[in-house]
């Protein structure tokens, strides 16, 4: 089975030498999971090479959502090319934080037109933003949008999750631990015991499933460098889904141990 989780690279895969090996474990205990998506940017540094040799020998089951980020179109045409060169093809190919997308999107729809990417999107971290991810919704011209959603940041509820649902557009979730702030004073089981009927173990998977039971929402990308955790992460992406009492009361837990 494929998990609705997916996995960020942010920091975690920006290593060299000999920790290389390590994240490539993590990958591939991530794929064996069931988890498919890989979402990596030329901004986290090795990050996207040390992907690359990481889901090289199951390309086939990885689908990787990468970015595009400058604000130049000829050194954006330069790192389509270096990740074309990476992954062979790319599955998502997103702008980040929206930079130069007018100059961009035109090169992206050529690779998509080539069939060497498969989906176009646009990313932003800042609800100061989603005017212009708006904008660039409404044109037609891409098909995903990679937001930041988690049960202290739900300012995508009120425009851009029902224009992606009436757009048809698929929607990534950055963040959805809270940049890894939501889990650093986890509930106690007492707490989370409403919780396990849905298969959960974990303050994570609580948080994870949280967002995936929002029926507009695509997948998560949280990011990890634990052995274990990858797996434990991916286990949140399948069903039962949280109706709306659990998911207010993850509301509440996050409201009460959030820092």
């Amino acid at each position: 089975m494929v998990s609705a989780v997916g996995m960020g690279t942010w920091k975690t895969l920006d290593v060299s030498g000999p920790e290389e090996e390590h994240r490539h474990a993590v990958v591939r205990e991530a794929q064996d999971a069931g988890t498919s998506l890989f979402d990596t940017s030329p901004m986290y540094g090795h990050a996207p090479r040390v992907l690359a040799d990481a889901v090289a020998p199951r390309r086939e089951r990885a689908f990787v959502a990468t970015k595009v980020w400058t604000p130049s179109a000829g050194d954006g045409i330069s790192q389509m090319d270096e990740s074309l060169s990476l992954y062979g093809r790319v599955e998502c190919y997103q702008v980040h934080n929206l930079v130069a997308w007018r100059e961009h999107l035109p090169s992206l729809e050529a690779l998509r037109a080539d069939g060497r990417v498969d989906v176009l999107g646009v990313t932003h971290y800042s609800a100061d933003a989603f005017d212009e991810m708006e904008e660039v919704m409404r044109t037609g011209r891409i098909q995903m949008v990679q937001v930041p959603y988690n049960p202290r940041q739900r300012e995508v509820e009120r425009r851009i999750l029902p224009l992606a649902e009436e757009l048809g557009l698929g929607v990534l979730v950055m963040w959805p631990l809270g940049a890894g702030r939501l889990v650093e004073r986890p509930p106690d089981d007492r707490q989370m015991a409403p919780l396990a009927p849905f298969g959960i173990t974990t303050w994570a998977q609580a948080l994870l499933k949280w967002a995936l039971s929002d029926p507009r929402i695509t997948a998560v990308i949280p990011a990890t460098s634990r052995l274990g955790r990858a797996a434990e992460n991916a286990a949140a992406g399948d069903p039962p889904w949280l109706g709306p009492e659990e998911r207010d009361l993850v509301v509440r837990l996050a409201a009460d141990g959030c820092p």
